[in-house]
């Protein structure tokens, strides 16, 4: 259960994430922690992630690297870092390609054949990697 209380030397609402199972309460957390790239959403520039992306990658990178407090920060850095070098519309085609490839057939074999996609995959490879360096070392 999500509760509301308010910070009582400074008067602001507070938000808990208590009462819920390891997995649904680390998913809490990571809504709280990505919350203020939320609220700053009329100040972002064009190419930022909607936080149901940031969110959604954050959740695949928690699942590969553990469900534990300290994934939890540095997936969210690895999305901020991802954001901040490709824009979205990128993104999105690059996550695209990759998953027409996972398909079988004469169109999978067309996203798997065609240089221009691998050109997109690469910038998204090499955004991962600088996300990664930044992150995880």
């Amino acid at each position: 259960m999500i509760q509301r209380a308010e910070i009582p030397s400074r008067g602001v609402p507070a938000v808990r994430c208590r009462g819920m199972g390891r997995w649904r309460r680390g998913l809490c957390l990571l809504a709280l922690a990505l919350a203020p790239v939320a609220a700053g959403a009329a100040d972002a520039p064009a190419n930022d992630y909607p936080t149901t992306a940031r969110l959604d990658y954050a959740v695949g990178c928690m699942a590969a690297n553990g469900q534990t407090r300290e994934a939890m920060e540095r997936c969210a850095c690895s999305v901020d870092t991802l954001a901040s070098i490709l824009p979205y519309d990128r993104y999105v085609e690059a996550e695209t390609i990759l998953s027409m490839r996972q398909g079988v057939g004469q169109a999978a074999s067309l996203f798997r054949n065609t240089p221009m996609y691998d050109d997109v995959i690469a910038d998204l490879r090499r955004a991962q990697a600088e996300a990664e360096v930044r992150c995880f070392k």
